[in-house]
């Protein structure tokens, strides 16, 4: 009876190339991870902005919240942040021109994109 098995040192080569491909692949994949939550906040964004703009050319007011928009249709749902992963940290721009509403919107996001552009300015 002739039982064969893996060594110590086979084992430790074996896992000395998985940690080694690892150290590879984990950075990539956060580095995918928060590239693919950017590019969501900006469709976001344009999307919110949209709804803001027909809201304004049909109504001739803007909207005083992000739930007029979706209370009008304007849109399904308000959208979430990806960043803060919360659908209330949206910051409101009130018109430039004085009165009350929402004239755009910004990521209430801490911290800078992959670019070095506060999300905050986005």
């Amino acid at each position: 009876m002739n039982k064969r098995g893996f060594t110590l040192i086979e084992l430790l080569v074996v896992m000395a190339i998985l940690a080694t491909l690892l150290t590879l692949a984990v950075p990539r994949y956060f580095q995918h991870l928060e590239r693919s939550r950017e590019a969501v906040l900006r469709e976001n964004l344009a999307v919110v902005r949209d709804a803001i703009d027909k809201y304004h050319a049909d109504r001739g007011t803007w909207p005083e919240s992000l739930a007029d928009l979706a209370d009008k249709r304007y849109l399904r749902t308000i959208p979430m942040d990806p960043i803060t992963e919360s659908r209330e940290t949206w910051q409101i721009v009130p018109p430039p021109e004085g009165g009350s509403g929402i004239y755009d919107v910004h990521s209430g996001a801490q911290g800078t994109a992959s670019d070095g552009t506060p999300y905050a300015e986005w």
